[in-house]
């Protein structure tokens, strides 16, 4: 799954590396001017880390790295993972546990899906704040990408 959405970034950053770059060209080539603007390999490369989908040549950029901040965030992400395992083990293990042993019938079947549905709600949170919060702006931080508009 990770790998999924690993590739799916890629191919979403490569998208919109070839939107913003080939009108450039096809416009210089039908000039005929002598200049052709290449982006660079440096400035491709810092887009396929920075924590955004989309391309441009220079980014606003901070004057340096908070490392207590990085430290910060990271130990969020850590404290993040710790609290989605506690509750696992606290309210959707025991749940589960059971049902195993038993006979399939539908109440059984409905008790446990309403059973689950504020851990699952508390995950989804968990994951919203550690990935989109937490994970980027460590990254961000670390690159010194000042545009930290994620939620837009």
């Amino acid at each position: 799954f990770s790998s999924l959405l690993l590739q799916v970034r890629l191919v979403m950053k490569a998208h919109s590396f070839i939107r913003e770059n080939v009108p450039r060209v096809l416009s210089s080539v039908k000039d005929k001017s002598g200049t052709v603007h290449i982006p660079r390999i440096s400035q491709y490369l810092y887009f396929l880390f920075a924590p955004t989908l989309i391309y441009r040549d220079n980014y606003p950029r901070n004057p340096t790295i908070r490392w207590g901040y990085v430290a910060t965030k990271f130990a969020q992400v850590l404290g993040s993972l710790f609290y989605a395992y506690y509750i696992f083990v606290r309210l959707c293990i025991p749940q589960f546990r059971n049902s195993s042993q038993e006979t399939f019938n539908l109440r059984g079947l409905v008790l446990c899906i309403f059973n689950s549905i504020l851990p699952g709600v508390l995950i989804l949170f968990l994951v919203f704040f550690a990935f989109l919060h937490c994970w980027l702006n460590a990254f961000a931080e670390m690159l010194r990408f000042a545009d930290r508009m994620f939620y837009k």
